[in-house]
């Protein structure tokens, strides 16, 4: 199976499994937290999307298991709840993206094609992310240099990990947009602008390191021995 679908409401479950096969996935749904967390743990599905509010273990404990088990599936957790808050709770038991119900179709598709596609090239499925002394873990959203750790935010993380991803190619400001922030996001390619430099401050400059190095015209690229031109 490529999709484990853990939502109880059977209509909106049904509609993701047609639509999901549809898009010429392989799906299985499952409508309690215990069942799912069972098959999550011994399947090495693409992604799972999860709902918070499920009978028996509720959708963040089930993300929370199965990251503590070091299962690093990636996981877009659905909630009827809206708020900041419930969004942290979710990210920091280790769900890659979230989406509040009622949340588009397409929308959904989307995130959940850049999770497999993240996950594919070496994301959360794939351990740690490096350059030189600096780590992050997208599964468990930590990221570090040495033996420090760096508090970032869910969404710097996200970045950095694009970042890391390239493995030390030129990464657009457009890919960066496209593959962290909403679809429906209308704002322009600056934002990725604002990021950077909240990064460059957090993982650099207490460093003395320059590892974010700007490509003028094309985008940013991330290098492993401090080199880089701002």
């Amino acid at each position: 199976m490529d999709i484990l679908v853990i939502e109880d409401d059977r209509q909106i479950g049904s509609a993701l499994r047609q639509g999901l096969r549809g898009e010429g996935y392989t799906v299985e749904h499952v409508t309690d937290g215990l069942t799912g967390l069972q098959l999550a743990l011994q399947h090495p599905y693409k992604a799972i999307i999860l709902d918070v509010m499920l009978p028996g273990v509720h959708g963040y404990r089930v993300c929370a298991e199965l990251r503590r088990s070091g299962v690093s599936t990636p996981v877009l957790m659905l909630t009827a709840k809206d708020g900041e808050y419930d969004e942290a709770e979710g990210l920091d038991t280790g769900a890659d993206d979230y989406l509040t119900k009622p949340f588009s179709y397409v929308v959904l598709l989307a995130r959940l094609r850049a999770l497999i596609r993240r996950g594919g090239e070496g994301g959360s499925a794939g351990g740690p992310l490096r350059a030189g002394d600096l780590w992050l873990d997208p599964a468990t959203h930590r990221c570090g240099r040495g033996e420090q750790e760096i508090a970032l935010t869910a969404r710097e993380l996200m970045v950095l990990a694009c970042l890391a991803r390239g493995r030390g190619q030129v990464v657009a400001k457009q890919d960066v947009l496209d593959e962290v922030w909403d679809p429906a996001y209308q704002g322009g390619t600056s934002i990725v602008e604002v990021y950077i430099s909240t990064l460059r401050r957090k993982i650099d400059a207490p460093f003395g390191r320059r590892s974010i190095e700007t490509v003028h015209g094309a985008g940013y690229r991330l290098v492993d021995d401090g080199a880089a031109r701002a």
